[in-house]
């Protein structure tokens, strides 16, 4: 007799055009995972009708719902579909100058004497790169965008090795790397997933339909694999025999990320004492239900929430004194699969931050600071992304 087991289960999901309705069978993607416990709830109804038999007379089900979550490692391109579902925006492509011979390399910055990176949309926190300098280190070098002027773009390279000095004149272009998705102003996408659990080993399949995504907590400790946790609405379940997502496409091979490697920016410097980091979005997503249905008629969005906290060596009192005197500062993390000068990578771009406290421990060891954060709507204008959280992944395409 087979059992069940959860080397054998497979993951699949595919974006929905109608919330509720099943995506079509083909096209499906394979997902990778730690754990995915998505499942059909049902609110139950007990009679309470009092009985000279002191007894219980009825049990009913009532209004069905889909939870649960998705627990992975975190890689790029892997869980793109449900951030950019999270934020509200698909992933697009960023900035680009195009061809042109006015880029120098000055220091850790790229100037443009034609004026051009505000008008091209660069902003901080944009991972980019160059191509066509006649230096080869200065080519397909990543970097992190830390400021941004009309004719400069000041950066720090994520491997931490200095780009090399070159005067303008050979025909350079300077892009952001892969695609960016964020929370926008305006023209806010509302997607859900048919989400398919296949038991390969029994043959059995779980469809579970009109699934959207409530809250995503992004986990990034000091050592380990940096982890995601997805947690899931939906609204029904089908069941089958037969796979419903007919060759589905090949789980992603991009490399797990890992804190120990990349780049946190904050209070105007690289910052090399974090000791962990989580971010947290919450969807504040709702349903009703109503008379004649089983399933409720929609899962309804709200506010986008982004907070986290993140804990540091207590090496001097800036953290501190941005608590105390509420200051807004930003919050840049990149984390890369390596330490190559090209490496996938994803980036978390918070331009307008409040600190909710700067605590420190004690002990007969180094001191760590726990600092709460509330990310906010940034409507700052030049240089600056006008939202709350930017992602970019460099292996969405």
């Amino acid at each position: 007799m087979a059992l069940a087991t959860g080397v054998a289960k497979q993951v699949r999901y595919k974006k929905e055009t109608t919330w509720g309705t099943a995506a079509g069978a083909t096209g499906g993607q394979l997902l990778r995972r730690v754990t995915s416990d998505l499942d059909l709830t049902k609110d139950p109804y007990q009679s309470n009708e009092i009985r000279d038999d002191y007894q219980i007379a009825d049990y009913r089900h009532g209004v069905r719902t889909v939870m649960g979550s998705i627990n992975g490692e975190l890689s790029p391109k892997t869980y793109a579909a449900f951030i950019a579902a999270a934020l509200r925006k698909d992933f697009v492509a960023g900035a680009t100058t195009g061809a042109g011979i006015t880029h120098a390399v000055v220091g850790s910055t790229f100037t443009d004497s034609g004026n051009g990176f505000i008008t091209d949309g660069f902003v901080v926190g944009n991972v980019i790169n160059a191509t066509g300098f006649a230096t080869a280190n200065n080519n397909n070098h990543y970097v992190l965008v830390t400021a941004v002027t009309a004719g400069v773009i000041t950066f720090t390279p994520l491997d931490g090795v200095a780009l090399t000095a070159e005067a303008a004149g050979a025909s350079v272009t300077i892009s952001v790397v892969g695609k960016i998705s964020y929370t926008p102003e305006t023209g806010h996408t509302d997607d859900s997933f048919s989400i398919e659990h296949f038991y390969n080993d029994i043959d059995q399949s779980e469809l579970f339909t009109g699934c959207k995504v409530n809250t995503i907590e992004i986990g990034l400790p000091p050592t380990g694999m940096s982890t995601i946790n997805i947690n899931l609405m939906g609204k029904d379940v089908t069941t089958g025999v037969t796979e419903y997502f007919t060759t589905p496409t090949a789980t992603t091979n991009t490399g797990i990320l890992a804190a120990v490697n990349g780049v946190g920016y904050a209070l105007g410097s690289r910052q090399t004492l974090i000791t962990g980091l989580t971010i947290n979005y919450a969807g504040n997503m709702s349903t009703e239900p109503v008379v004649g249905s089983n399933t409720v008629p929609d899962i309804f969005e709200g506010r986008v929430v982004i907070n986290g906290n993140l804990s540091a060596f207590f090496e001097n009192g800036n953290f501190r004194d941005a608590f105390l005197d509420e200051d807004e500062i930003a919050l840049m993390f990149v984390f890369t699969a390596d330490n190559t000068p090209n490496p996938d990578f994803i980036s978390f771009t918070m331009p307008r931050v409040k600190l909710g406290g700067a605590s420190k421990d004690d002990g007969e060891k180094a001191i760590i600071q726990t600092i709460p954060f509330q990310a906010l709507f940034n409507d700052a204008g030049t240089g600056a992304s006008k939202t709350t959280l930017l992602v970019q992944d460099s292996s969405v395409a």
